[in-house]
């Protein structure tokens, strides 16, 4: 198959011809549609992540159909249009016995603990916990962000947020996940303060819904400038983007017993944020972590895009090859774009290893 491959950390990657997976007991290996372009794999692909072990392929947010089934598979079968979530889970741990698979003790993870969905063949194991049937209708192309970005803002936002209509929800980063959660919010009733550096994402942000849109990069003090578009802070704050200035605007954003959820990225080799604990006792605020959705928890989200109410497509604002793949990976951290892009893989060009 084709794959987009890197050999060392930081350096360009580059499509080449690798051996096509074979599916595990209980597994199954899906033919890739479409998969996202996410700032993770950016992380990934500079070291930032200690499981990855090189040469590796990226790549975690992903919808396709069932190519082949491993042994002990039932209710799969070739053919079936599917997304995972990119946390796959083991099903037989304590975490995952309480329904927690977001946090399985011996959670895999495509592009990261094994090779991902930059290629036309993606694994997903233990198939009965991880693979989610996609409903007639739904593109895959709208259906590659729900195993990562959307699938994420939606449990952020509506579990361990616990969003309410009439609330203030302050969104620090429009990139897809932001988007996503803004989107989510709002349809949820609540009010958006809606925070990037970039016109083009904050215009995607009030196409998603956001009441209140502030430009950081002309802002000197964000945190304040929510507290007073909000009338004395956020109810709800959510760290879409992972920095260590984002992370404390988003705490010092709200409103006394606010709730700060941190959903982007802080990998430790990129240092530890230095955060406001005087003002979380203070204020008594919650510090909420979260970490993807649950294969089992997808029919709610899947209800609210079927019905129109949540439309990830909207989300979608290019869609590029395998081939150009390396490059717009290299390139998230200096140039980018507004929206979700997202990867076709059968379109790549090929470079024989």
């Amino acid at each position: 198959m084709r794959a987009v491959v890197f050999e060392e950390f930081g350096v360009l990657a580059e499509v080449h011809a690798v051996a096509d997976p074979v599916p595990p007991p209980g597994g199954v290996v899906v033919a890739v549609e479409a998969t996202g372009l996410c700032r993770s794999d950016w992380h990934g692909w500079m070291g930032h992540d200690p499981d990855i072990a090189l040469p590796h392929v990226p790549g975690h947010e992903f919808a396709g159909t069932v190519a082949s089934v491993g042994a002990g598979v039932s209710g799969w079968r070739a053919g079936d249009r599917v997304t995972a979530p990119f946390v796959c889970a083991c099903g037989t741990c304590a975490a995952c016995a309480a329904g927690d698979h977001q946090v399985c003790e011996r959670q895999t993870q495509p592009g990261f603990t094994y090779w991902g969905s930059y290629a036309e063949y993606v694994v997903v194991p233990q198939a009965s916990v991880n693979l989610v049937r996609l409903p007639d209708g739904l593109a895959c192309g709208d259906a590659a962000a729900l195993g990562c970005r959307f699938a994420t803002s939606f449990r952020a936002v509506v579990d361990q947020g616990r969003v309410r209509a009439g609330e203030w929800v302050a969104v620090q980063g429009c990139g897809g996940v932001g988007l996503s959660a803004i989107m989510i919010a709002a349809a949820s009733g609540a009010r958006v303060v809606a925070v990037d550096v970039s016109e083009a994402a904050l215009e995607l942000a009030r196409r998603c819904g956001a009441t209140v849109c502030l430009n950081a990069s002309g802002t000197p003090d964000v945190a304040q400038a929510v507290r007073d578009a909000t009338g004395g802070g956020a109810h709800l704050s959510i760290d879409a983007l992972g920095s260590p200035a984002t992370c404390a605007a988003s705490i010092l954003s709200l409103r006394r017993r606010g709730r700060h959820v941190q959903v982007g990225l802080l990998p430790a080799a990129l240092g530890r944020p230095e955060l406001p604990m005087d003002q979380v006792i203070a204020r008594e605020l919650e510090i909420l972590g979260s970490h993807g959705m649950a294969a089992h928890a997808y029919p709610r989200l899947l209800a609210l895009v079927t019905s129109g109410v949540l439309d990830p497509g909207l989300l979608v604002t290019a869609t590029i090859s395998l081939g150009e793949a390396p490059a717009a990976l290299a390139s998230m951290d200096r140039s980018p774009l507004a929206g979700v892009r997202l990867i076709a893989p059968v379109t790549a060009p090929l470079i024989a290893p």
